[in-house]
């Protein structure tokens, strides 16, 4: 058989076959007079044999692992891998699903593309106009985007985001936005803050709190003066409450 008629017999193309050939996969056959590749019954069961390995999702590399054991013992070895990485594939895709259809019966807009729990999560909050509430699902959702968040910790949280009195905590954190840093409200805020966080969450959270080094400076940057030294206090409480 010419190459064009291997192709068809076997349904791949004569690319393919070329491929195979500069890569080491198909051995090059003997050639006609003319020149022409002249292909066996036994190339075509090895590239049909190649076909559907292919099709199985397996690389040329596998594929070739797998020719070189006449026995099988090594292809069965090669498709439970297979198997396995399809259902970890298959795994990924329902959470994925999962994930957009959270999205999906969320208002447009609202949460952005974060885990079902999250969302889940900011489904629970009261509708708000706040800044600072809006600062902190951008960060709920930053947390949940380089996983220093658990589900553990979004659990507890709950309770905290639809709590109605927090509205009024964000009411009082806002009023400081244009307020000096000896402001005489800071203290109290902080410590009704500190207050209405669950005992749970405390114990949840890494005495670091799970950010990365320089991230407390950073965040403190976000807030004007008076907002910061609540969120610095709020900072210092836990490190303090922690190692109690």
């Amino acid at each position: 058989m010419r190459i064009g008629e291997i192709a068809a017999l076997v349904g791949i193309t004569t690319r393919a076959i070329r491929h195979y050939h500069h890569v080491g996969l198909l051995p090059e056959p003997e050639r006609r007079p003319n020149g022409y590749r002249a292909y066996s019954v036994r190339d075509a069961v090895l590239l049909a044999r190649v076909r559907r390995l292919t099709e199985l999702g397996l690389s040329l590399d596998e594929v070739r692992d797998a020719l070189v054991d006449d026995a099988g013992r090594e292809l069965t070895e090669i498709l439970e891998e297979l198997d396995a990485d399809l259902a970890r594939q298959e795994a990924d895709i329902r959470e994925r699903r999962c994930r957009l259809g959270a999205l999906l019966a969320a208002p447009p807009g609202a949460t952005g593309p974060v885990s079902p729990a999250l969302a889940a999560l900011l489904a629970l909050a009261p509708r708000t106009d706040s800044p600072s509430a809006a600062k902190d699902r951008e960060y709920l959702a930053l947390m949940d985007a380089t996983s220093t968040g658990s589900q553990e910790i979004l659990a507890l949280l709950g309770p905290l985001v639809a709590d109605p009195a927090v509205a009024e905590l964000y009411e009082r954190f806002d009023a400081l936005a244009e307020a000096s840093a000896d402001d005489p409200r800071i203290a109290p805020l902080a410590a009704d803050l500190m207050s209405a966080i669950p005992e749970e969450l405390f114990a949840a959270i890494p005495e670091d709190g799970g950010v990365v080094t320089g991230f407390k400076e950073a965040l403190l940057a976000e807030y004007t003066p008076a907002q910061a030294q609540v969120v610095g206090r709020l900072m210092e409480a836990f490190v303090v409450r922690h190692r109690a």
